[in-house]
């Protein structure tokens, strides 16, 4: 596949599986011949990017990466109104405030995840993507003139053909409301801003943002009668999914965010941990810019047989050393180690609530450690984990008692606060499986 195309830039997209659409061939050309200026939108209609946005920032590093300029595009204006794409309803519409808060942290994360994309593999660290607001030239266009300058361009029926459209008309009880129906037309006007103020030549998405993208191409093309043509093209992505079909990205408690508030680092970690192995080459080619010869590889260990997990491992820090930086990284691989008897040290009560989400928990008064109130015998029978002080004391003389992870040898320990793991939380271990996480409250 990517032996078709003489850019290098295509070429690269072509092997790690990021082309499912191209406007035009000339494409290809084009990128042979100069930089060009190209962009990706993203909606602000959550205060956070997830996993599935982060393949067209992907893709606009690896642009970058090829000497183009690259534009991250947030959507002010049009996250007012919320793209209908790929939705069964329509999106509510948000308040002023949240908008603007949405807008501020996804700016935030493009330029973060950007600038550490930009150093990634043999990339050599030259800066992030510029990014732009549309609000900045939408909101001087009036009504009147947006249906001048842009509306009569589109014919209703073409719209209407558009799958967007068509799916929301076929599957919706209620229809489409104008507010959605409109949402290409404004898509389409960026492009033409972007096209004329910025000589942008290309935008890119996902595979169901192609009809909007070709609204955009052809309404620049429209507005161009007469001049000289200096194409514009679109490129989108195939929608990912795993061997089983699911839409990856997502988990059952919903999107993988990549936003440490709402996916925690370890959480994040844990979701590419936990792929299945016919599914790593193709997340190793889109999510990392690890090289073609080191990604084969990986891809030879797992059709050998002799995959034990390394290379879930190697994806899964890989993708979140981008997300959230290379220290966060190694600390959620030290955390990982923990489940498996590693001291469990230097932990934040998020981080170690996110690695023992699944244990059972008993919540304590704080003042019991400050008193002295709290011996490792009770600890052991008031959790469950024994079922009496004798019981308790055999199994710290057999050596099956731990805290934290590290073995108990006195059974007369009093617990005290210099005995948490985190800022309120201690964990007790019972032989080699059977945890309980100890939380002490004000």
């Amino acid at each position: 596949m990517a032996e078709k195309y003489e850019s290098a830039v295509l070429q690269e997209l072509a092997w790690r599986g990021f082309i499912k659409q191209i406007t035009h061939e000339e494409l290809d050309q084009a990128l042979t011949q100069e930089g060009i200026t190209l962009y990706c939108g993203f909606d602000p209609t959550a205060r956070s990017l997830h996993v599935g946005n982060l393949i067209g920032i992907m893709a606009l590093v690896h642009f970058q990466r090829h000497g183009h300029h690259a534009l991250g595009l947030v959507g002010g204006a049009t996250g007012r109104i919320g793209d209908p794409s790929g939705k069964d309803e329509e999106r509510e519409l948000l308040a002023e405030e949240t908008l603007a808060e949405n807008i501020a942290a996804i700016e935030t994360q493009l330029n973060d995840i950007s600038h550490r994309a930009a150093s990634a593999g043999d990339g050599d660290g030259d800066g992030g993507m510029e990014i732009v607001n549309n609000a900045t030239w939408l909101e001087g266009v009036s009504f009147l003139d947006f249906l001048r300058d842009v509306g009569k361009h589109f014919s209703v029926n073409a719209m209407m053909s558009k799958e967007s459209v068509r799916a929301r008309l076929q599957e919706r009880e209620q229809g489409i409301s104008y507010t959605e129906f409109s949402y290409m037309l404004i898509q389409a006007f960026d492009y033409w801003h972007l096209f004329e103020n910025r000589s942008c030549r290309l935008q890119i998405g996902g595979s169901d943002q192609w009809g909007n993208i070709t609204a955009g191409t052809e309404l620049i093309r429209r507005k161009q009668a007469g001049e000289v043509d200096h194409k514009a093209f679109g490129l989108t992505f195939p929608l990912l999914t795993s061997a089983d079909g699911k839409k990856l990205g997502k988990s059952v408690g919903g999107a993988i965010y990549l936003d440490a508030d709402l996916t925690s680092p370890y959480e994040f970690y844990q979701y590419w941990v936990n792929r299945d192995d016919s599914d790593c080459g193709k997340l190793l080619r889109i999510f990392t810019f690890l090289p073609r010869e080191e990604i084969e590889a990986l891809e030879a260990t797992i059709e050998a047989g002799e995959n034990r997990g390394e290379v879930q491992r190697k994806l899964a820090f890989e993708v979140t050393t981008l997300i959230h930086g290379r220290d966060e990284a190694e600390k959620v691989v030290r955390a990982s180690k923990m489940l498996f008897g590693e001291k469990i040290e230097g932990l934040s009560d998020k981080d170690l609530k996110a690695i023992f989400a699944d244990v059972p928990s008993t919540e304590l008064s704080r003042n019991r450690l400050r008193d002295g109130d709290l011996g490792i015998l009770e600890a052991f029978t008031e959790t469950g984990l024994q079922k009496s002080n004798g019981a308790a004391r055999r199994l710290i003389k057999q050596g099956g008692a731990y805290l934290n992870n590290e073995k108990i040898d006195d059974h007369s320990k009093v617990l005290g606060e210099d005995d948490l793991a985190s800022e309120s939380m201690m964990v007790l271990r019972s032989g080699k499986k059977k945890y309980h996480v100890l939380r002490f409250l004000e």
